[in-house]
């Protein structure tokens, strides 16, 4: 049963207000005539009375007096209070007598267990995380009062503001009690309406979009930022000011954010007042340096910042990057970069003089490692830039966390500054959140004739932690059974190397789009390695063996065409190729900004049986307008062409369609045999295709996880080496249809990263095509990840 709270006494008016053996009792009485009747003498013998648990040798070691000291009201005040502060204490009394200081104490219990009744809204694991109290712990009044404000605080940030909390205590046998917290959790604060007041630039709905605070509907169930945290409309108002800031509203302002609680109490309005002022643009744009090795003039050619262009906030962060970067390159690991701002209202520009000076001398004291509970530490330590004992440089901290960011394993990369053990160091600690880096594979589609294309694999990026990628596969399709084994190591030899081998066996049935199927095995060597910061290239080596089957009967009925047919054989071939690649994305897995391209050229003849330089190139520009509306613009393109008198066998070719492009089948475009009805695929020499996409608002909780896009594919394939337009008397066969004409589609696409994994589906309309491509209009692919 709850028991009733126990009077405690003491001796210090300081000792009574803050020990307390149990919640409730009243204010603890310090009579202060306890040390008038003490006698100032020598303590000859401490005793210790009282104590069941703790040690006497505990108690004394805590007793600021000695045996042989001579002790008065004052020393003995100060022992009382020493002992009060361990919170070992609920009583502590202490009278000479004679020669003997007796040390009365009444210890306070100890925690058996805690215990919350009345919570629903939030779990008790949650709420045990919350506060600081544990079972097997000392019971003190202060440390349940402190955690009771921490419940409190738990709950008001949820949008309970009414909840209330009473802390009860069960006393037990042997100085021990149950901690129980009873929670009235009361009604959820919603929020019935967000209104802005001084806005004309922007409407209502446009900046209920920009802030975080959402109002309550009974269809956002899945939700937490409807409900009232006076916490969140503060965040809200910096979200209002980097908006309008970084749209030229320079003197922008909140004047006021006010939450009033409506009259039946089950919500509030949340009313923001603004001022945005007018546009600005940039003006006199300068650099003002006392460091003797740079030059403003120099350094102000560097700014992502033109006079008349829009003022935005964020070319200044920019700005100030890029001239902390070029003092760093320069010999400056110290620089201290500091925007003035001179704003003419008459003429509606912001002047902006930067003032490069050398900064307080800051060292890496230590890195510290948090949250990769799989990932070895190694792996992520071999990626920043920043070591230990080296100058602080935010530039390249930045950059470490965009490099552990695009190895892929983990959701979340933040690095923080922590204070160091001296003025002029600071630790970093980088923190991370672990995410799936298996996966398992589904992909289905369905074309224009029907025909279901399935095909499952799986890979492991990380395995073991190492950081390794390693991947076995047995892949069983309609189009594609393949059986694979790759593995790459990121670091070799310790060096900045990534090295890797594949092994594979698989078999294409291009039967339904190109009349025969073609079988390899064969393996690569792999080596890739950085050039500069934005700039990498890859070498490679490949030895495959090749064999292309058709059905004889389907050749000498003439079901399929000659060209096929004049292909079956089995070869080898032998290749050396290279790669290079430049990325300047800010985000390497979702980049709203920058620009990328590849170049890849294989050469093959050095051994084997066929020869040839097959060239690819790949680019992609992305803008984002705002997190809604990314526009990204990406293209491909490749060519093949033999060499030595050699021509282009038939599955060395590109073949289009499906993922590659959107709207047509698998090789659904370029050159085709049309002699019979099956009109089959010869694939192409050349192909060139681009793509336009915008992603939209589905207007749907980010919870849900859809998001969408609509797109535009376009572009061509097409060429055959001349024999392959010939017919069997040499002359040109008008069946084999050979055209770099414009093909186009425009669609919508649906990303879902449903519980079962990432889910996409694309609807497609065909804008432009050639009579002898096949279309389709629907295709889903799905994978899953452990």
């Amino acid at each position: 049963m709850i028991g009733p709270m126990n009077k405690i006494r003491a001796h210090s008016a300081a000792f009574a207000t803050g020990v307390a053996l149990l919640l409730g009792s009243t204010a603890l009485t310090a009579p202060q005539a306890a040390f008038a009747q003490a006698q100032t003498g020598v303590v000859q013998r401490i005793v210790v009375q009282g104590n069941e648990r703790i040690e006497q040798g505990t108690v004394l070691s805590y007793l600021p007096i000695q045996p042989g000291e001579t002790v008065d009201p004052a020393r003995l005040d100060l022992a009382l209070k020493t002992l009060a502060r361990t919170d070992l204490f609920a009583d502590v009394k202490i009278e000479l007598v004679g020669g003997d200081l007796i040390v009365k104490v009444v210890e306070n219990p100890i925690i058996n267990q805690v215990v919350f009744e009345g919570n629903s809204a939030l779990k008790e694991d949650k709420l045990k995380d919350e506060v600081q109290i544990r079972p097997r712990g000392i019971f003190t009044r202060s440390k349940v009062q402190a955690d009771v404000q921490r419940i409190i605080e738990l709950y008001r940030r949820s949008g309970r503001i009414s909840a209330t909390v009473t802390p009860k205590v069960v006393e037990l046998p042997q100085k021990r009690v149950d901690l129980v917290f009873e929670i009235n959790e009361g009604p959820k604060s919603g929020v019935l309406g967000v209104n802005f007041l001084g806005n004309s630039e922007y409407s209502d709905n446009d900046l209920r979009d920009v802030i975080v605070t959402k109002e309550s509907h009974w269809y956002k169930f899945l939700t937490s930022n409807d409900n009232y945290d006076p916490d969140r409309i503060e965040y809200d108002r910096e979200q209002l000011r980097k908006h309008y800031r970084n749209r030229g509203f320079f003197d922008f302002r909140v004047v006021a954010s006010v939450a009033e609680l409506a009259t039946d109490k089950n919500g509030f309005a949340v009313t923001y007042t603004i001022d945005e002022g007018p546009k600005y643009k940039f003006g006199k744009v300068t650099v003002e340096t006392e460091l003797k090795k740079l030059d403003g003039n120099l350094l102000a050619q560097i700014l992502p910042i033109r006079t008349g262009q829009l003022y935005e906030d964020e070319r200044i962060e920019q700005a100030t990057d890029a001239l902390t970067f070029a003092a760093g390159a320069a010999g400056f690991a110290f620089v201290d970069v500091r925007p003035r701002y001179v704003p003419n209202r008459e003429t509606n520009t912001v002047d902006v003089v930067f003032s490069v000076r050398e900064g307080p001398r800051v060292y890496v004291d230590r890195i510290d490692i948090v949250g990769n509970t799989r990932t070895l530490d190694y792996v992520l330590r071999r990626e920043l830039e920043v070591a230990e004992g080296d100058a602080y440089n935010r530039v390249l901290v930045d950059r470490s966390k965009n490099r552990i960011r695009s190895l892929g394993f983990f959701k979340d990369v933040n690095i923080e500054e922590i204070p160091g053990a001296q003025p002029d160091r600071t630790a970093l600690r980088v923190k991370v959140e672990e995410q799936p880096t298996g996966e398992l594979s589904f992909s289905a589609g369905y074309s224009s004739v029907d025909k279901l294309v399935l095909d499952v694999g799986i890979t492991e990026r990380n395995f073991r932690g190492r950081g390794q990628n390693l991947r076995a596969r047995v892949s069983v399709g309609s189009l594609r059974q393949q059986i694979d084994f790759g593995f790459t190591e990121p670091r070799f030899l310790g060096r900045d190397l990534r090295a890797g081998l594949d092994l594979y066996s698989y078999r294409y049935d291009l039967s339904d789009y190109a009349a025969y199927d073609t079988k390899s095995t064969g393996g690569t060597l792999r080596l890739g390695f950085p050039l500069t910061q934005n700039a990498s290239m890859s070498l490679r080596y490949q030895l495959r063996q090749d064999e292309v089957s058709v059905d004889n009967s389907l050749c000498v009925n003439g079901s399929v065409s000659d060209i096929l047919c004049l292909q079956r054989g089995s070869y080898m071939t032998s290749l050396i190729g290279y790669g290079l690649r430049l990325d300047k994305r800010n985000d390497p897995i979702q980049p709203t900004r920058g620009w990328f391209a590849d170049l890849n050229q294989d050469l093959a003849g050095f051994g084997g049986d066929v020869k040839y330089l097959k060239t690819e190139a790949d680019a992609g520009w992305y803008w984002g307008f705002n997190k809604d509306f990314i526009f990204s613009a990406t293209g491909s393109a490749g060519y093949i062409e033999g060499w030595g008198g050699d021509d282009i066998r038939i599955n060395d070719r590109f073949y289009k369609g499906g993922t590659s492009f959107r709207g047509f089948e698998i090789a659904g475009i370029g050159p085709r045999d049309t002699t019979n009805s099956q009109t089959n695929s010869l694939g192409a020499k050349l192909y060139a295709i681009g793509t336009v996409e915008l992603t939209i608002p589905t207007f749907l909780p980010d919870q849900y996880g859809i998001k969408a896009a609509v797109f535009s594919d376009f572009g061509t394939a097409g060429q055959l080496d001349d024999v392959d337009r010939l017919g069997a008397d040499g002359q040109p066969n008008l069946a084999i249809k050979d055209g770099l004409g414009l093909r186009a589609s425009a669609g919508l696409s649906i990303d879902w990263k449903s519980p079962m994994g990432p889910i996409r589906f694309d609807f497609s309309r065909i804008l432009a095509k050639e009579n002898y491509d096949r279309t389709e209009t629907f295709r889903f692919s799905t994978s899953t990840r452990f």
